[in-house]
């Protein structure tokens, strides 16, 4: 099920969104761990069960004079699914969810991002879950960017979408109030020359 919110990962597509200074290719910040994607289900209507998937990585190119034109591509290790509970992730990699044997990766591929003028886009991409493809949209908003102390400089995003299992080919009855999956995705970027050069951080 959590498979589902990969996509969203997908959700470091959040990247392609508002302006940077010019023309740049930018990748994740995965090793500085300034990136995450989180997953939300409800459970039994009571409560909700929280996860994330730790191993991803990510790319983006983005053009202030021309965001439609914007590309991002992100994939993401599904057998990497984390909820905190070694019993459930155990069953959450197996045939019933996310099938981690069978398909390891899930990927997303931007095909379209329009912005609404305000700070908010709107990413539209391919995500590829469990072997199944299927368009997405994820609703982004700029946190902000700037140079960073070490020469480089940064953009970063936070996104929102939602997911259903059953579009993704994973049919496992959770009740009607656990068929959807909300995604919660925060990225920080960085530019590709200051990759390079980056010193470690907490």
């Amino acid at each position: 099920m959590k498979k589902t919110l990969i996509s969203g990962l997908a959700l470091a597509g959040l990247l392609a969104t508002t302006a940077s200074v010019q023309a740049a290719d930018y990748v994740i910040d995965t090793k500085g761990a300034h990136a995450s994607i989180n997953f939300r289900v409800n459970h039994l209507g009571t409560s909700w069960l929280l996860g994330r998937f730790n191993d991803f990585k990510g790319d983006f190119s983005y053009d202030s004079a021309n965001p439609d034109a914007s590309v991002v591509n992100v994939e993401i290790d599904t057998k990497s699914i984390d909820s905190n509970h070694a019993e459930r992730d155990k069953h959450l990699r197996g045939e019933d969810f996310l099938n981690v044997k069978e398909y390891p990766k899930a990927s997303f591929a931007s095909t379209g991002f329009k912005s609404n003028g305000n700070g908010t886009a709107e990413l539209t991409g391919d995500l590829t879950l469990h072997g199944v493809t299927k368009s997405i949209t994820i609703d982004v908003s700029k946190v902000g960017e700037g140079k960073d102390p070490w020469g480089g400089y940064r953009a970063g995003f936070e996104g929102t979408t939602e997911l259903k299992l059953k579009d993704f080919g994973i049919n496992y009855n959770l009740g009607p109030l656990s068929e959807t999956v909300y995604m919660d995705l925060h990225v920080e970027e960085i530019g590709r020359a200051s990759c390079r050069e980056r010193v470690s951080q907490t």
